[in-house]
């Protein structure tokens, strides 16, 4: 647990390190997460006064050989059939949340689709093309950032596919 919570001077996560390495254009949005609320990205979207459908939810999901990680809008569900499909699997279940917190060294609500401890296939909603730019947790709760979704896609390797219902 010691190695999540630590952060680099100035306050950056791994996510935030990832976007300064690749030289991207960021904006971070911190805002007060309470204790005990597990609709994160409802919270995050209400405190920033941000409409949901530009605030994406980072979800791990498992192919049975590999988790991956799928990026969809706060207001939508994961498509796990969508997922699959994208990803050329048979089926496509939620991960344990244990092992999505371990796979991407982030705390759930927290987790980043940016800077993974483990780098894993990811695919972003289609959806977050309408937007010129978009928001996705910044590695904790409570810290989201705004990037345009071509360099989130750049920066993640994601495909971009509609995965999101």
């Amino acid at each position: 647990m010691g190695a999540m919570a630590k952060t680099r001077a100035g306050g950056g996560t791994p996510a935030t390190e990832a976007l300064r390495r690749a030289g991207v254009e960021f904006t971070l949005h911190p805002y007060e997460h309470q204790d005990g609320e597990t609709h994160f990205g409802e919270e995050a979207a209400a405190a920033l006064g941000v409409d949901p459908a530009r605030l994406f939810k980072t979800l791990v999901a498992d192919l049975g050989a590999e988790l991956v990680v799928a990026v969809v809008p706060v207001v939508g569900q994961l498509d796990l059939k969508g997922l699959a499909q994208a990803l050329g699997a048979k089926k496509a279940a939620m991960a344990d949340p244990g092992a999505a917190a371990r796979s991407s060294g982030y705390v759930l609500g927290g987790i980043s689709p940016l800077g993974q401890r483990t780098r894993l296939r990811t695919v972003l909603d289609a959806s977050a093309a309408r937007f010129a730019t978009v928001f996705v947790s910044a590695g904790r709760r409570g810290l989201q950032v705004e990037l345009s979704p071509d360099d989130l896609a750049r920066v993640t390797g994601a495909l971009v596919a509609p995965v999101a219902r």
